[in-house]
């Protein structure tokens, strides 16, 4: 995932909302991993 640094410029509201977009990248991912979680287990195995 590309990360921005984080400049002086950048507003509360800027912050808030990159916090947001990491919590829904974390969200779906674990959503993924659950959905597909004998795929991943078997993938583990190998």
């Amino acid at each position: 995932m590309a990360t921005k640094e984080r400049s002086e410029s950048d507003t509360p509201l800027d912050e808030v909302m990159e916090d947001i977009r990491g919590e829904l990248v974390r969200r779906v991912a674990a959503a993924d991993r659950d959905a597909n979680r004998d795929i991943y287990d078997a993938l583990e195995t190998e």
